[in-house]
């Protein structure tokens, strides 16, 4: 990290208007920004509960054959959250972290270190990745591709860092509808809670104005770092053309989707610490339950297009004999 530049968690007006224009930077300035309170904000932790997690969604598309990895890949690793839970839970024994933003490849190494776990990591492009052809077992991302201007590209990327019989596994992608009913979702809680917790019986709900203003200004460019959504049957036919084996992408998330949404936007919404914990275990269970109801009774009567989130894998092909 000493060569690389220094994260900036207080952008400008003129830096947030030029990354209107500039996915990349918008990217970078955004991931600054959040780097700091991402993990509150999507209630990331690195125990049993995120580790099942990982784990699960690593399974659900790619199985656990290959246990561990060598030496795994996170790109856009954002804190840390896919990667080293994975690690945690077994899947991968080395790791390397890379993110656009240098805030937090910077929290992503801070929670390796503090977990005791063997990582590195570089400030990189997803579309031109620093390292040498064949050198990863797995490369892995959560919440990725969506941010990557040029998805082909970077799986091209993948492919060619990853070594021979090396696998991808990149989840937590929204698919097209599910982007649509989720920012809806969204939209109408975070309207409805800060403006109900005006009212005089609800104020100690409310956050700070100045806290309210900044959500403002990070969702302003939101907008602009989430720039694709997916199709399931298109993200599997880009894998395959940008050269990997055996591409497959399975969604998850319907039910779950539609109440982890408002659910996520109301903690944001009001102060920290203000639900407790027996609404953390109860917003959690509930998830648990309908994601068992997802991927069981509606995920064998539903089309798969209709579900929030998209997992892709393949794997890059072996030589074959001479």
């Amino acid at each position: 990290m000493s060569s690389d530049p220094a994260p900036n968690p207080h952008a400008t007006a003129e830096q947030v208007e030029a990354a209107r224009r500039d996915p990349k930077l918008a990217n970078v300035l955004y991931h600054d920004w959040e780097a700091g309170s991402y993990d509150e904000k999507w209630s990331i932790s690195y125990d049993e509960r995120c580790i099942d997690y990982a784990t699960g969604r690593f399974q659900l598309v790619a199985g656990s054959r290959g246990w561990p990895y060598g030496r795994a890949l996170e790109l856009g690793c954002g804190t840390g959250f896919f990667l080293l839970n994975l690690m945690q839970g077994g899947v991968a024994e080395r790791g390397s972290v890379t993110d656009l933003s240098p805030g937090m490849v910077q929290v992503a190494l801070r929670n390796a270190t503090n977990l005791g776990l063997d990582v590195d990591g570089r400030v990189a492009d997803a579309e031109r990745i620093p390292y040498d052809d064949n050198t990863f077992d797995l490369v892995v991302g959560h919440a990725v591709l969506h941010h990557i201007p040029d998805v082909s590209a970077a799986l091209r990327e993948v492919l060619r860092v990853l070594k021979p019989g090396g696998r991808f596994v990149f989840a937590g992608e929204p698919t097209k509808i599910g982007d649509w009913y989720a920012r809806l979702l969204g939209r109408f809680t975070w309207a409805a809670t800060t403006q109900l917790t005006r009212l005089r019986p609800l104020r100690s709900w409310r956050r700070s104005q100045a806290e309210l203003d900044e959500s403002s200004r990070a969702a302003a460019l939101e907008a602009v770092v989430d720039i694709h959504t997916f199709d399931p049957d298109e993200l599997e036919a880009t894998a395959r053309a940008a050269g990997a084996d055996g591409a497959r992408v399975v969604t998850e998330e319907l039910s779950a989707a539609l109440f982890g949404w408002p659910v996520r936007t109301f903690e944001a919404a009001v102060p920290p610490g203000k639900l407790g914990m027996r609404w953390a275990m109860f917003a959690w269970r509930t998830w648990e339950r309908l994601s068992a109801l997802d991927a069981g009774p509606l995920g064998r009567r539903v089309p798969r297009r209709f579900f929030y989130n998209a997992l892709v894998t393949g794997t890059k092909a072996s030589p074959g004999p001479r």
